[in-house]
């Protein structure tokens, strides 16, 4: 057996990270990149000002991905994630789509905002990074969640 085999019998599974396309916060996305190869997930990070575009090419290329990670800091995540509803009704980005970060301008979050960021497409909303690998795992069963449920979990079970 090669070692490429071994590790992908060894990881709990790929996935894509990025930061928003209006976002150049690189730190956050490193740091997270870190926290999830230490839990064993192979990554593909994208960088900074990624456009949904992007992710979605890369998940033609890593098809078996578990989700696309999104970090949005600057608080455009509705604007970013805009032609997210084209993309999927496309089949071009057919996974999870999970988003953290500082997702609104200003201090008070909304629950609209939320909503919208679901309405989009956007599986989780995640408030803190440490909770992406049990995120992650739940992700790589077998769904029958209700929308009501991703959205328990995305704010904390």
């Amino acid at each position: 057996m090669d070692i490429r085999s071994e590790r992908a019998e060894r990881s709990p599974g790929l996935v894509i990270l990025g930061v928003a396309k209006s976002d150049a916060h690189a730190v956050a996305n490193r740091l997270i990149e870190m926290q999830l190869r230490q839990h064993g997930y192979d990554v593909v990070n994208l960088g900074v000002c990624t456009p949904l575009e992007d992710f979605a090419e890369a998940h033609g290329e890593h098809p078996e991905a578990v989700a696309v990670l999104i970090g949005s800091l600057n608080g455009h995540a509705l604007q970013d994630l805009a032609d997210l509803p084209a993309l999927r009704a496309a089949g071009q980005l057919d996974c999870p789509v999970v988003i953290g970060g500082n997702l609104s301008v200003g201090s008070h979050k909304s629950e609209r905002t939320l909503e919208r960021l679901f309405d989009l497409g956007v599986e989780r909303i995640v408030e803190d990074p440490a909770d992406l690998p049990r995120i992650l795992k739940q992700l790589g069963r077998p769904r029958s969640r209700s929308r009501t449920d991703a959205l328990a979990v995305g704010r904390h079970e």
